[in-house]
């Protein structure tokens, strides 16, 4: 795989829905056309922000100052930042500020922020007035490759994560890959996890590109408008063919079982970013493939080696305090994993490998060998 010609001009990926089709526009410095994006896609709109107290401080003016200079009449309002505001109370909030702001069904709320905001915003728009349209303005890697795209939405539960939600479709993506800079070390490592899931669920070619070019990515060279452009490319064509998760969209959850159980039990704390969990679900989900003979055990080492090589935690030991807090329970982890989304009927569904670049759908997982495996990794 090569990398494309670095242009001026932003990427935009399609993201084919039919009627309810989107772009996702990725570049540098792309973020002071949203306005003229927004008025030519959707003339007289008003518009809500709904962001984080830390974007706010980078971003907040710098949309606002874009939206006003197209003539676009916005609003805002700020949350907490981290996963406590994927919450039934904050998300009561950001209705009631949406409600109060007299955002009608034909305005816009643009969700600016990682994951959680745009989880967040996007479950507040899909419910207000029973459907209001929304923008995402990803502004964590994380965000850019995999959360801004594909319409699930939602807040988490006291029982799991993201159990509480609906699918409901952005109308546009604005990926500038300068708000990039602003991020920690730790919270673009984190992104990064998603960026290498592609690699390994689906495109070799790919995962090997990564393997040799990840340290542009992370100094942000030509490679990470490429890496970011690829990891949209992927997930916007499941998502076209699979929108609802019924089939093959499934399969982009690899690691995420064993990764959300694993946000559950730290408590979904800055203790285990979300990309921190898929980077430890994803080795877990390699390891038990190989124990299940799907795969040779080289392929497991292989992709626990690049994850570890960019800094990402490959094991449950990896986790800060996980053993000193009691949590270290294989007991405990099967009661988490059963309350994920992808369970039917009592019955664990696991993303595996049958080798580095083809994941599978693996129904009806024998629990006890799941449980065993566990028991042994934390042994070890």
């Amino acid at each position: 795989m090569t990398v494309s010609i670095r242009t001026s001009a932003p990427v935009t990926v399609d993201v084919a829905l039919g009627d309810r089709a989107y772009d996702i526009v990725i570049g540098r410095d792309v973020l002071p056309s949203l306005g003229h994006r927004i008025k030519e896609l959707r003339p007289g709109a008003r518009v809500a922000i709904v962001t984080d107290r830390t974007v706010a401080g980078y971003w907040l003016d710098k949309t606002e100052a874009a939206l006003s200079e197209a003539g676009v009449v916005s609003s805002h309002f700020v949350v907490g930042e981290g996963e406590a505001s994927k919450s039934y109370a904050v998300l009561q909030d950001v209705c009631e500020a949406l409600i109060a702001a007299k955002i009608e069904r034909n305005d816009l709320v643009i969700a600016l922020g990682g994951g959680v905001i745009g989880d967040l915003a996007g479950f507040a728009a899909a419910i207000v007035r029973r459907g209001v349209d929304f923008v995402q303005v990803p502004t964590s890697l994380l965000a850019q490759v995999d959360s801004s795209v594909g319409g699930k939405t939602g807040i988490n539960s006291p029982h799991g994560k993201n159990l509480v939600g609906s699918f409901h479709q952005p109308v546009l993506v604005v990926a500038d890959t300068a708000v990039l800079d602003t991020l920690s070390p730790r919270q673009f490592r984190a992104g990064y996890a998603e960026v290498a899931k592609y690699g390994v669920l689906g495109d070799e070619a790919f995962f090997t590109w990564l393997e040799a070019n990840h340290a542009e990515i992370f100094s942000g060279g030509n490679a990470r408008e490429h890496a970011i452009a690829t990891s949209c490319r992927a997930k916007a064509a499941i998502v076209a063919r699979d929108e609802r998760e019924n089939g093959e969209r499934a399969l982009l959850n690899l690691g995420h079982t064993f990764g959300h159980a694993l946000e559950a039990a730290t408590g979904f704390s800055d203790r285990l970013f979300h990309g921190e969990g898929v980077s430890v679900g994803m080795v877990l989900a390699a390891e038990f493939s190989a124990e299940m003979n799907m795969i040779p055990a080289a392929d497991a080492e292989r992709v626990q080696r690049h994850l570890a090589a960019v800094g990402l935690p490959t094991s449950l030991q990896d986790i800060a305090g996980f053993r000193q807090e009691g949590l270290a329970d294989a007991d405990a982890l099967m009661a988490l994993m059963a309350q994920d989304k992808k369970v039917k009927r009592g019955r664990l569904t696991f993303i595996l490998l049958e080798k580095v670049g083809k994941a599978v759908i693996a129904n009806d997982v024998d629990p006890s060998a799941v449980r065993n495996f566990l028991v042994r990794k934390l042994a070890s």
